[in-house]
């Protein structure tokens, strides 16, 4: 329940993202992607009940509408270098990652399970929660804490408003 709450807070702030400025943006998903893997960490383990296709709800309409409100907010700083990829093995250049393509990843696999949840089908549920369960294992879990360093990055990276001149104080920060 914990992990449903935080996918729909997740989920309820990217769709309603407009107006937003980059330092509110940053500081709110900062927070909620580290609770995030957090809830998503914990979740018990389940079995699969239902080998058929589950259902999508995030159509490429949808996924291109979120990620391009959030595209206008990040602009230049939506770019950024990708080290934890496996084809960086075998890349002589850097590979380059979008901070909006992967947070509407990780809000795809969240708000395909918070559809089929909402429906409230136990089985079905079940099968949601370990679908993505199983995505976080071994694509979205390790996506977030890419963009949460990107993010990291961007919320923290000198020239933002929010710093404090580089004044230390009595404890040394």
């Amino acid at each position: 329940i914990e992990f449903a709450t935080v996918s729909v807070e997740y989920c309820g702030y990217l769709e309603n993202i407009e107006g937003e400025e980059i330092p509110e943006v940053t500081d709110k998903l900062t927070k909620i992607l580290a609770l995030l893997y957090l809830k998503a960490s914990v979740l018990p383990e389940t079995e699969l009940l239902d080998d058929g296709q589950q259902e999508v709800y995030v159509t490429e309409a949808h996924y291109n509408y979120i990620s391009t409100k959030l595209v206008s907010i990040f602009g230049e700083k939506d770019d950024y270098l990708e080290v934890f990829l496996e084809d960086m093995k075998y890349s002589e250049t850097p590979i380059l990652a979008n901070i909006s393509e992967d947070l509407t990843d990780i809000y795809q696999d969240l708000k395909n399970f918070l559809h089929i949840y909402e429906m409230g089908i136990e089985e079905n549920m079940n099968d949601a929660l370990y679908i993505c369960e199983e995505n976080f294992k071994t694509y979205w879990g390790q996506k977030l804490v890419n963009v949460l360093r990107a993010l990291h990055s961007v919320k923290y990276s000198s020239g933002n408003e929010d710093e404090d001149d580089g004044l230390l104080n009595e404890e040394g920060w």
